[in-house]
C-alpha cells in the first residue's frame, strides 16, 4: 500500500457495513478517504474509532448514488478539495427482499436496487475515470459485487442478482475500455458471499449461518490495492467456510 500513501480515494456507501470498515481502513493505510453517504454524519462518526492521525484524513460528503447531481457534486468537491481521486471504492448497494419481479406494482422498488447497484456504480466509475485520465494516474476502481453476480439461488431478492451480474459484466466491459484507452488503471470486481452487514434485515433469520465481517472484505481491498503495477485481480471471490450458495 505505499504507493497509495497521501493519495485519495473515494468509498460510496461507507456510513456502515463494508464501507465503513473500508473507509478506516484505507484511511489507517495512509489513504485520503473520503466517504459518500446519505447518512453522512455516521461517516463522521468513524473518526472517534480511529487514532487522531488517521482520523484527520476521513473527510464524510452527502451523497445519494441513485441521484446523478449528487454524484456529480462529489467528484466535483474531491477535485476541487483534494485535486482529484486515485482509487474508487464503488460498495454502495441495496437488496430488497419478499418483492418479487413479477409481483404488481414492485416498480419503484425495482428502480431503487437498478439505479443503486448498477446505474450508480456506473456513473461513478465514469467520473472517477475522468479525473483519474485528465491527471494521467494510474489508479484504480474497485466494484462490491456478489456471488450472486455469478450465480442465482432460489431466492426473494427479485432484481438484485440480475444487477451484480451486470457489475460483474461491467467489470469486463471497463476493463477493456480502459486497456483500449491506453491507460494502466486496473479495475477489480469482489464478490463476498453472506456479510454481517445492514442490507441483512432480520439479523435473526442468519444466526448460525456461515457468514463474514465487513473487515474481511475491506481487507481483500488492500490485498487488491497493493498488488504490483503489472497485476490485475480482476474477480475475487470471497465465502465464509461453509457457504450454502
Amino acid at each position: 500500500m505505499d504507493r497509495w500513501v497521501g493519495k485519495v480515494a473515494i468509498v460510496t456507501g461507507a456510513s456502515s457495513g463494508i464501507g465503513a470498515a473500508t473507509v478506516k481502513a484505507l484511511a489507517n493505510a495512509g489513504m485520503i478517504t473520503i466517504g459518500l453517504a446519505r447518512r453522512v454524519e455516521r461517516v463522521d462518526e468513524l473518526k472517534k474509532e480511529l487514532p487522531a492521525e488517521a482520523a484527520s484524513r476521513v473527510h464524510g460528503f452527502h451523497c445519494d448514488v441513485t441521484k446523478e447531481e449528487d454524484i456529480l457534486a462529489a467528484f466535483a468537491h474531491v477535485e476541487k478539495v483534494f485535486g482529484g481521486v486515485d482509487v474508487l471504492i464503488n460498495n454502495a448497494g441495496i437488496a430488497k427482499g419478499k418483492i418479487g419481479v413479477l409481483q404488481a406494482d414492485n416498480t419503484a422498488t425495482l428502480r431503487q436496487v437498478v439505479d443503486t447497484n448498477l446505474m450508480g456504480l456506473a456513473l461513478c466509475s465514469r467520473e472517477a475515470f475522468q479525473s483519474m485520465k485528465r491527471r494521467s494516474v494510474d489508479g484504480h476502481i474497485v466494484h462490491i459485487n456478489s456471488i450472486l453476480g455469478h450465480n442465482v439461488p432460489e431466492n426473494n431478492l427479485n432484481i438484485y442478482a440480475a444487477t451484480k451480474y451486470g457489475v460483474t459484466a461491467l467489470t469486463e466491459t471497463m476493463r477493456h475500455e480502459l486497456r483500449l484507452a491506453g491507460t494502466k488503471i486496473k479495475v477489480t470486481s469482489i464478490s463476498p458471499g453472506l456479510v454481517r452487514t445492514e442490507i441483512i434485515s432480520d439479523p435473526s433469520s442468519v444466526v448460525g449461518w456461515p457468514i463474514l465481517e465487513p473487515e474481511d472484505i475491506s481487507d481483500a481491498i488492500l490485498y487488491a490495492l497493493g498488488t504490483p503495477p503489472r497485476v490485475q485481480i480482476h474477480e475475487l471471490t470471497i465465502k465464509p467456510v461453509g457457504e450454502r450458495v
